[in-house]
């Protein structure tokens, strides 16, 4: 009896680190594909001399086809099964690539790219939910900042790739259809069951909105950051004195920020305080961005866009966190969806507004526009811990 006890208890653990191996290398090589085909796309419309606008507005299509099917995510995935609708997900999102080959027309690419969202987002919310579900214990933190590493490092990874393969002819709409489809090689290695119908009457999608309204913000205030700086943090640079390899490795030097930082972000999450963290998160994104501006061109702006990145997505990989601390089951597969649904949204709108703003108020508008909405979810983040442990006094320190 003694022997059998420990061998259960280590078939326990290997099947979690299974899964959590599967689900992450799905989530992170699907990462890549969209890292790459999303600034292939960009480049053949320029190429063809498509207006800047009609661009930005094709690009949209991807988040605008998220935020239509997002809402159904929960349900389809109660009804066929969340393993299911990920690998019919990787198959059409691969389907949808070759496609845009087949008929580069730019209406057919509107359509398409609307299309490949609601996949995209489908796959992305079922993977990130399974990540989420199998990383409880007291590690989740460290477990997610891994996770939250490897993704940026993923989107990175995409356009790199870019020099091997071009932007001509069917090589690279195949290699990002392949990539789709190796994505979907993991999805069989997870044994967790899917929740069962009736595990929680609050799964839906709309019942999850009122449960987590500070969380969803903080999704959407990370997207609104992402979205804002990767377009135009090179353009900023390059007005403001800097030459285009060193604007452009600027982006990337933020980006480095989210892989070489998220680890320190998880463990502190995990030994001191998830809401804790995600405040200073908010605060550091702030004070970095309004300090971009007086950096910019000198030695000190690369420690700056360091921090910068680290700490806006920091934002994220505790939301993660705590969205797994509170949900389970169907409710968890909700807040997933809801997480992709509010990404949506911050990347629909980051862009423009902060394009609007540097034609209004000039370049340094986008930093500051960056500082006043980490500062402004901060506020409301403060405001809703003292209200909830005003309400319900704090039993276990760390969690919300």
């Amino acid at each position: 009896m003694r022997r059998r006890i420990p061998a259960l208890l280590r078939g326990a653990v290997d099947a979690r680190w299974r899964n959590l191996i599967a689900a992450i290398a799905c989530v992170v090589v699907f990462d890549v594909t969209l890292g790459f085909s999303f600034p292939v796309v960009t480049l053949i419309l320029e190429a063809r001399g498509t207006d800047e606008s009609v661009i930005g507005l094709n690009a949209a299509m991807t988040p605008i086809g998220l935020l239509l099917f997002g809402p159904m995510i929960p349900a389809v995935t109660r009804r066929f099964g969340s393993k299911r609708v990920a690998i019919a997900s990787a198959l059409a999102i691969s389907v949808l690539l070759l496609a845009m080959k087949a008929f580069p027309s730019l209406p057919a690419w509107f359509l398409l790219r609307i299309m490949l969202g609601a996949t995209a987002g489908t796959l992305f919310a079922i993977s990130e939910a399974w990540v989420v579900r199998f990383s409880e214990g007291p590690d989740r933190g460290l477990i997610l900042a891994i996770y939250a590493s490897l993704l940026s490092a993923g989107f990175a990874l995409g356009p790199i790739m870019i020099p091997f393969t071009g932007i001509s002819g069917w090589l690279p709409f195949v290699v990002a259809a392949g990539t789709a489809l190796v994505a979907m090689l993991p999805i069989p290695f997870v044994t967790e069951p899917d929740a069962p119908p009736d595990e929680d009457e609050h799964g839906g999608f709309l019942a999850f909105l009122p449960k987590a309204p500070v969380l969803l913000m903080a999704v959407g205030v990370f997207a609104v950051f992402d979205a804002a700086l990767m377009t135009f943090l090179p353009v900023y640079g390059l007005r403001n004195g800097l030459d285009l390899d060193t604007a452009s490795f600027a982006l990337g030097v933020l980006i480095g920020g989210n892989v070489i930082l998220q680890i320190p972000i998880g463990l502190l999450a995990d030994r001191w305080s998830r809401p804790g963290m995600m405040l200073i998160c908010a605060v550091t994104t702030a004070v970095a961005c309004a300090f971009i501006p007086a950096t910019i061109a000198t030695p000190l702006m690369w420690p700056v866009l360091i921090i910068a990145g680290a700490a806006g997505f920091g934002i994220y990989t505790v939301a993660l966190a705590l969205l797994g601390d509170r949900f389970s089951g169907n409710a968890l597969v909700a807040g997933a969806a809801a997480f992709a649904v509010m990404w949506g949204v911050g990347a629909v709108i980051g862009s423009p507004v902060a394009a609007g703003l540097m034609k209004l108020f000039g370049d340094d508008a986008l930093l500051y526009f960056m500082t006043a909405v980490y500062l402004a979810y901060a506020a409301a983040f403060a405001y809703r811990q003292m209200t909830r442990h005003r309400a319900v006094p704090a039993t276990e320190p760390g969690r919300e």
